[in-house]
C-alpha cells in the first residue's frame, strides 16, 4: 500500500482532522505544532502490561477508547483487536501516527481504529468509555483539568506508572512484566470520573 494512501483514509469514528493534511517536517521539527512541544517522551507499553491494564479497566465490546499520546498504536490495536473497542490514538509525532496507521491497515483494523495526529489538548475526548494515559506525574497534572471538564460521569482513565494528583484511584495494581525475574514492575492506576 503507497504511504500516501494511508494520509487519506481514517476510520470514521469521530469528526477529527485525518492525516491527509500531514506536511514532510524536518526531523528536528518532528513533535512540534504551532509552537507546541511533546509534554512526555514516547516510550511505549509492553503488550503484555497493555493487555492487563485494558482488563482492569474493564473495557468492553463497542466502547469508545482513547489513548492520548498513542505512539505506535499498539495500545489501541490491542484495544480493538482483543477487546473490541473503538479506539482512537492521539499523537502528536507525525512518524508515530504514520507508523501506527501502517499497522492498523496491515491488520485490517481501520474500521475500528482513528488516528488523530494532533496535540492532545486540541482533541475533544468527551466521547470516551475509557481514556489511556502513559505520562508523566507533571503532564498528568496538565491534562487533569482538560479531562475534568471534557469527561463524562463514569469514563474510566488508565494511567500507566504515573498517578494523577488529586485523584482518588478505584484500583492500583502492580503488575510484574516478567515474574520469573521478578521485573520490571509496572503500576497501573484506574480512576472513574
Amino acid at each position: 500500500m503507497k504511504q500516501d494512501s494511508l494520509r487519506l483514509k481514517i476510520a470514521p469514528l469521530t469528526s477529527h482532522r485525518s492525516l491527509r493534511n500531514l506536511k514532510k517536517e524536518k526531523p528536528e521539527n518532528l513533535g512540534r505544532k504551532e509552537g507546541n512541544l511533546f509534554i512526555a517522551p514516547f516510550v511505549a507499553s509492553p503488550l503484555r502490561v497493555v493487555r492487563q491494564m485494558l482488563t482492569l479497566a474493564e473495557l468492553k465490546k463497542g466502547e469508545v477508547f482513547y489513548d492520548l499520546g498513542s505512539g505506535d498504536g499498539r495500545t489501541v490495536i490491542m484495544a480493538a483487536s482483543e477487546f473490541g473497542a473503538r479506539a482512537v490514538g492521539v499523537e502528536l509525532r507525525e512518524d508515530l501516527a504514520k507508523k501506527a496507521l501502517s499497522a492498523i491497515y496491515e491488520l485490517g483494523i481501520e474500521d475500528q481504529v482513528t488516528i488523530v495526529q494532533n496535540d492532545l489538548f486540541d482533541v475533544d475526548v468527551s466521547p470516551a468509555n475509557v481514556l489511556f494515559l502513559y505520562l508523566t506525574t507533571s503532564a498528568n497534572d496538565k491534562v487533569k483539568r482538560k479531562l475534568e471538564k471534557e469527561l463524562k460521569p463514569g469514563t474510566r482513565v488508565i494511567s500507566h506508572d504515573y498517578e494523577i494528583l488529586g485523584w482518588k484511584p478505584l484500583k492500583t495494581s502492580t503488575f510484574c512484566e516478567n515474574p520469573r525475574l521478578g521485573y520490571p514492575s509496572h503500576t497501573i492506576y484506574i480512576y472513574r470520573k
